[in-house]
């Protein structure tokens, strides 16, 4: 009897404690993001890191012509523009964390060296400006290109990322 019962309570921790966190991981997940017919894409700031201009001018322009190439969303507003009114607007925040200038001319003699890197963290908020999804993502161009490759590569993973998440109509 004794046996019985050792065994029935030790049943009920494992199944409780191999229950509970599958529990607790799915009250934790955040809601799935919706999807929106508009997003507005706002300056790139770079407060923390000192970004050449052509950098910042790139990586902005880069993005608002990936998420144009990419589809799914009916409007791809910029910053400013006093039609971003959808009632289902998704706004983009980028802000550089970190930037390492490499070489094109050790890259184009090495090809193992002079790599060049941008680290931005992306904030997607809705029009009430509460934050839906974050994640920080990385441009690089590490073999053969110019400097400003890393924009465009950051663009379209930021692009990417966008579309999968919230685009109303998804073209594949």
């Amino acid at each position: 009897m004794k046996r019985t019962l050792y065994v029935t309570t030790l049943a009920v921790l494992l199944l409780g404690s191999h229950a509970t966190p599958a529990r607790l991981y799915a009250q934790a997940a955040p809601p799935p993001a919706k999807k929106a017919s508009a997003i507005q894409v706002l300056m790139i700031t770079s407060d923390e890191i000192k970004l050449p201009a052509e950098f910042q001018i790139s990586l902005y322009e880069n993005l608002i012509q990936q998420l144009e190439k990419q589809g799914g969303f009916q409007h791809v507003y910029r910053e400013g523009d006093r039609n971003a009114d959808a009632a289902d607007l998704v706004v983009l925040h980028s802000t550089v964390r970190g930037f390492k200038k490499g070489s094109e001319m050790t890259r184009n003699v090495t090809t193992v060296s002079g790599k060049t890197s941008i680290d931005v963290h992306c904030q997607f908020t809705n029009k009430d400006g509460k934050t839906v999804l974050e994640r920080d993502l990385n441009g690089k161009v590490q073999f053969f290109g110019g400097n400003l490759r890393a924009t465009l590569d950051f663009a379209k993973k930021a692009a990417k990322l966008a579309h999968d998440n919230f685009a109303a109509n998804p073209v594949s």
